[in-house]
């Protein structure tokens, strides 16, 4: 769903974190040489570097939730309940069966992620330290992430300081997110300020819609200002941030894949929010065509003109009226409606 530097938001990879153990642990065994004179110390490093790439392996993909494969957990600073990710807090505190009075969200762009957690005692001794938030708690200072290994409270970054693990193979320095998954490709958009998914190389970031769209699309889809920055017509989720695949119509208007698909079930062919034809509809008007021939309308109707508005070209005509459809005498499509007359 890009004016990105090759390494996104100077997140450390976990080949380099990897290169970096190599690195040291191979100093460690050339002064263990020069000053002993054995091949004991080489072994011992050779043990140690194994030991340390086992380390930042270790519970690699065997933690997390149906969100993210991650090696670590945040405290929520509005309830300090302990969850996998924001999605795992916005599920269990923001559906139906909790009380309206008590239901809220933490918002990506609401968060300054700074990252957070601490203990509840803590928590309790120094409240002004740990979070800040507005009356509505809709604003909220994520200080640190909780290791799901050694269960160490600590700043955002990708190596637990405590057991060496890495918590997550993909880690964005901007966006504090983790995620051992990385065939989702997954990389850090600067025009959108987020992370999405998909591999950079086959996205394009375009300026005007605000958001990422398949290179396909590049030359030949129609611009609309925050074509994104909107609920999605048909359920209602907030497109810029769903996590569902999102489907540009020929009209340049966005929504849902699956809530097109449950629309073209429904046999609605039409965009929910301009009306326009959201695929080729050139068979069904050659249907149209046949029904209306096949319809003559009685003697009383045969010179009734009425006035329609073509919802695909836009063009207002005069033209024959007939109960079953009428006609753009224009671009030929039946999707109009009548305005003036009958």
């Amino acid at each position: 769903m890009s004016e990105l530097a090759a390494e996104h938001s100077g997140a450390p990879r976990l080949e380099q974190i990897t290169s970096q153990v190599v690195e040291k642990e191979e100093k460690t065994a050339g002064f263990g040489e020069a000053s002993q004179g054995s091949n004991m110390y080489r072994g011992e490093s050779f043990q140690e570097n194994v030991s340390g790439t086992e380390a930042l392996d270790k519970g690699y993909m065997k933690y997390g939730c149906s969100h993210y494969q991650r090696r670590c957990k945040i405290r929520a600073p509005c309830c300090n309940e302990i969850f996998d990710c924001r999605h795992c807090h916005n599920e269990a505190k923001n559906n139906i069966d909790v009380d309206k009075n008590l239901r809220h969200d933490i918002h990506r762009h609401q968060v300054k992620w700074v990252c957070y957690c601490t203990s509840l005692f803590l928590l309790q001794l120094f409240p002004f330290v740990i979070f800040h938030c507005n009356r509505n708690m809709s604003s909220i200072s994520i200080l640190q992430v909780i290791c799901s290994l050694c269960s160490t409270e600590q700043e955002a970054q990708q190596v637990c300081i405590n057991c060496g693990v890495c918590m997550g193979r993909y880690f964005c320095e901007t966006c504090k997110l983790f995620d051992d998954d990385t065939s989702k490709r997954q990389y850090h958009c600067g025009g959108c300020g987020i992370c999405r998914i998909g591999g950079e190389e086959n996205f394009f970031h375009c300026s005007k819609c605000g958001c990422c769209y398949s290179i396909i699309l590049k030359n030949s889809h129609p611009c609309i200002e925050g074509a994104m920055h909107h609920d999605c017509p048909i359920c209602f989720e907030y497109l810029f941030e769903s996590r569902n695949d999102v489907t540009v119509l020929p009209c340049g208007h966005t929504l849902h894949k699956n809530c097109l698909k449950e629309m073209q079930e429904h046999y609605q062919y039409t965009c929910p929010i301009c009306s326009k034809s959201v695929c080729d509809m050139s068979k069904v008007w050659e249907k149209f065509d046949a029904e209306i021939a096949a319809t003559p309308m009685p003697e009383s109707y045969r010179n009734e003109k009425v006035w329609i508005l073509c919802n695909d070209c836009g063009t207002t005509s005069e033209v024959q009226f007939h109960i079953v459809a009428r006609k753009c005498p224009s671009c030929m499509s039946y999707n109009t409606r009548q305005t003036r007359g009958r």
